[in-house]
């Protein structure tokens, strides 16, 4: 009685248009004031609990990286690079598009922030070249989903929190299936490029991707600074997330200088164009000093458990090895090729540093209370704020179910009536694709995870197996009418009504059943990178 009552109040009071945080929510104290044992004290205890869980802490940092990426120009770098590394072939402007928010995905953790910040240049740029509003529209609202698979997630971070799993073993087991998700839309795209002989850019040389990628690198490291962090064990998924919120606020406000007080200030004066001494000197001593940066980092994350390696054993070794990297580049720029020059070309260099040093120093107090630092501040808590009190009150839901045993009963219902995991995948996707159609991502995993993870584990379904399954299926709930977040994003950075951005993406939303069926019966898609990582997911019953 209690359980019918319970989704029933769940689902009228979504019907009616309540907000599904409230829903949750109210649901779950007039069950527990009126149908239930269990004392109305467990509201506020499971409520302080949930706002307490450090796993969830994760989220707001996310969020906000995510949101200092996107405002930061990194999207358009990103843009560049994959133009430079997939364009030239036919159709290359919609495959590079996938690739660039293959990429953002791995910084951001959200698709409507992927879809945002590659679409609002991609959808611009494949327009100009021939491509129509509706392919253009189709390929990105498809291709932004990537953005809660490929890791580091926030919709993956939820399911851990839900289910108590590994945050880094559903990190891990999302790479795979993400990078088989961008190569299967980027071969469908192909083929219709075929068909319709959509243009392909030309080749722009090597030149241009190694430009393109030297362009794009500060801002992909902090890919490496999450998954190097956490699988080096040098920190906590909720660690990483507050590196990566610091990281990428330096980068766009001091590095980039898309955003900020230094807004539109370049890093070289006009006069000091390339091949100048000032040029070159400046560039090698930054080479040279990125070099060392990523040495430092990288080996600080392989080397953090070998007893017989030091601090400054490895400082030394980077040294050495950023000195090579300086000469080498300094002397590959000289038109001479002289390495008797390095030492001009560098004191050249020196005053475009303290120039550049000084500039921040100056701005470097006001950057953090700048009107657009504010604005990314702002716009970060009102996402983090609605995802936690979804996130509080479908935790307090959870507390009901478990509370009134209705997973076991549930369980015990399907195993007698002869599912196997086979079946109960079925079930489980149907349900979520029905669901994925009227909520939102996190609210719907959290209602539907804590009953259907004690069927799979009864069932023999591996934990991480069955997380990757349902945020594909959340992936798929992002483009399927009337709530698909990433529906209405694409239409209102195109300008499109929805009934038309539905039409253009579903061809690709066919991709992405055909990849869940994929993902859902083949597991080692999942489990095979965090087997080999980090040993099997252990879940005591």
């Amino acid at each position: 009685m209690e359980t019918g009552i319970l989704f029933a109040l769940v689902i009228g009071l979504l019907f009616l248009g309540v907000p599904v945080g409230v829903s949750l929510g109210l649901s779950s104290i007039v069950v527990i004031a009126f149908f239930s044992n269990d004392s109305m004290s467990s509201v506020a205890q499971q409520l302080f609990t949930a706002s307490q869980n450090y796993t969830l802490l994760a989220i707001p940092f996310f969020v906000l990286a995510s949101s200092f990426m996107s405002t930061g120009g990194v999207a358009k770098r990103i843009i560049r690079f994959s133009i430079a590394t997939v364009g030239h072939f036919r159709g290359g402007l919609a495959m590079a598009s996938v690739l660039a928010c293959m990429m953002f995905a791995a910084l951001s953790g959200s698709s409507p922030a992927t879809v945002v910040a590659i679409g609002t240049i991609a959808i611009a740029g494949m327009r100009q070249v021939g491509y129509s509003k509706d392919f253009a529209a189709g390929v990105i609202a498809n291709a932004g989903t990537l953005g809660i698979l490929i890791p580091p997630s926030i919709v993956m971070v939820v399911y851990a929190a839900a289910t108590n799993v590994s945050v880094g073993r559903m990190f891990l087991a999302g790479v795979v299936p993400g990078i088989v998700a961008g190569l299967m839309l980027m071969i469908a795209i192909y083929a219709i490029a075929r068909r319709r002989d959509l243009p392909a850019e030309d080749w722009k040389g090597f030149g241009e991707l190694m430009n393109g990628g030297k362009e794009a690198g500060w801002g992909l490291f902090l890919i490496v600074i999450i998954i190097g962090g956490i699988y080096g064990g040098v920190f906590t998924p909720t660690e990483a997330a507050a590196v990566a919120a610091v990281y990428a606020f330096v980068i766009a406000i001091f590095v980039y200088r898309d955003m900020g007080p230094m807004k539109g200030r370049r890093w070289l004066s006009e006069t000091e164009t390339r091949g100048t001494p000032a040029h070159v000197g400046f560039s090698a001593t930054v080479y040279a000093l990125a070099f060392f940066f990523v040495w430092m980092v990288l080996s600080f994350f392989v080397t953090a458990d070998w007893e017989n390696v030091t601090a400054a054993g490895r400082a030394w070794t980077g040294l050495a090895l950023s000195l090579a990297v300086l000469v080498a580049y300094a002397v590959w720029r000289d038109p001479a090729s002289n390495p008797a020059n390095i030492p001009r070309f560098v004191a050249a260099g020196l005053p475009v540093w303290g120039r550049n040093i000084a500039l921040i120093g100056r701005h470097f107090v006001g950057a953090f209370f700048h009107a657009d630092t504010r604005k990314v501040m702002v716009d970060s808590s009102r996402t983090i704020i609605m995802l936690m009190f979804i996130i509080v009150n479908a935790l307090l839901f959870a507390h009901v179910l478990t509370a009134e045993r209705i997973p076991q009963a549930i369980t015990a219902l399907m195993v007698d009536a002869g599912f196997t995991w086979f079946t109960f995948l079925i079930a489980v996707n149907l349900l979520l694709l029905l669901g994925g159609q009227f909520m939102e991502p996190s609210g719907l995993l959290l209602i539907v995870a804590p009953v259907v993870f004690p069927i799979a584990m009864e069932l023999g379904v591996d934990p991480i197996h069955l997380g990757i399954i349902m945020v594909v299926n959340m992936e798929i709930g992002m483009i399927t009418p009337p709530i698909g977040l990433n529906l209405f994003v694409t239409s209102g950075i195109t300008g499109m009504s929805l009934i038309q951005v539905v039409r253009a993406a579903a061809p690709f939303v066919a991709v992405l059943l055909v990849f869940l069926v994929l993902v859902t019966y083949v597991p080692m898609l999942s489990t095979a990178l965090p087997y080999a990582l980090m040993g099997p997911e252990i879940v005591t019953r």
